[in-house]
């Protein structure tokens, strides 16, 4: 039978088999592109990458795990560290808003946002990478600590979550194009609340 000229590639249990590994995510990419977020599906990735669900399944517990290491793969977004906490902030918006808009990361990211709000693996899978995230921005104000330009009782999550909340509401809304001058009037504003005294 052709099914058996053609196996499924076999996984070593719960630790991932690089190589299958790699074929399931450029098959998952694969099928995102021709079928985008709505007709992507753990069935048509197994049939691309010659992969058997419980595999998939094993590795990625659900179909938003799945997409969001795909996201991440993509991701491409330049954090800057020019030594002033204000221009590193405008940068990595500007980078992060360009990157969301110029691919179709930004579609399939707010896709997950929305699926997240119904479903609950959906929800556990985005908390998962939104915690990883937070930590990630959070050193851009790490940074700036030690440079003394934020007060010493700032927690950098916190600040990460305002970042990440202004940058999110203009993804949900699709409003990626915001000019480098309100960019930097927000980061102004956050600064404002957040700058060491005498500063």
């Amino acid at each position: 039978m052709a099914e058996d000229a053609d196996p499924a590639r076999k996984s070593i249990g719960a630790r991932r088999n690089p190589d299958s590994a790699e074929a399931i995510l450029e098959a998952a990419e694969a099928v995102l592109v021709e079928a985008g977020y709505a007709g992507f599906s753990i069935e048509a990735v197994a049939r691309r990458a010659r992969a058997g669900k419980p595999t998939i399944y094993r590795w990625w517990p659900s179909k938003a795990a799945l997409l969001l290491e795909v996201y991440q793969r993509q991701k491409r977004v330049d954090v800057p560290d020019t030594g002033k906490l204000e221009e590193d902030l405008v940068g990595f918006l500007e980078n992060l808003f360009a990157h969301w808009r110029q691919t179709s990361s930004g579609s399939v990211f707010r896709s997950l946002i929305a699926e997240a709000q119904t479903d609950e693996t959906a929800a556990t899978a985005l908390a998962g990478y939104a915690s990883g995230r937070r930590a990630h921005t959070a050193q851009i104000i790490e940074r700036a600590k030690a440079r003394a330009e934020v007060a010493a009782d700032i927690d950098p999550g916190v600040v990460a979550d305002l970042v990440a909340s202004y940058a999110w509401r203009h993804l949900l809304t699709n409003q990626l194009d915001e000019p480098e001058a309100t960019i930097r009037k927000v980061v102004h504003y956050l600064l404002q609340g957040i700058a060491a005294s005498g500063r």
